[in-house]
């Protein structure tokens, strides 16, 4: 019975992340952007205006894209590979959201171009914030 409820979980949330996908246009922008991600992450961790909340969201996020092991396995075409990315957009998404645009961007080192990418990926406009 046990399996069968982890069963159930498991496809739910593999709908969900099918749900959340971004665009192949943005995931193709999206992957450009991991060294600005990353440097925005780093500084948002390090500000002590950062809510804890999304602290934390960040280390979860952090941990699992350096875990070798992958919640959906890579041999499932289309979202096995791209699940890193979708659990990213999301949790970016929810992130981004209690800091804010202006927050965002007081942290963001990367291009002007980069920026609006990100606010794509948030699922939010400019004059958001």
């Amino acid at each position: 019975m046990a399996m069968i409820l982890i069963a159930i979980v498991w496809l739910l949330f593999v709908a969900a992340l099918w749900l959340h996908r971004p665009s192949r246009e943005l995931a193709g922008s999206t992957f450009r952007l991991v060294p600005d991600l990353i440097r925005l992450v780093r500084a948002l961790l390090a500000d002590r205006d950062t809510p804890r909340s999304v602290k934390v969201a960040l280390v979860g996020l952090l941990v699992y894209l350096l875990s070798p092991i992958d919640l959906v396995p890579d041999f499932f075409p289309v979202i096995g590979s791209l699940d890193d990315l979708i659990v990213s957009a999301v949790v970016l998404r929810w992130a981004g959201r209690r800091v804010g645009i202006v927050g965002l961007q007081a942290h963001w080192s990367g291009s002007p171009e980069g920026f609006a990418v990100l606010l794509r990926l948030l699922g939010t406009a400019a004059s958001d914030g």
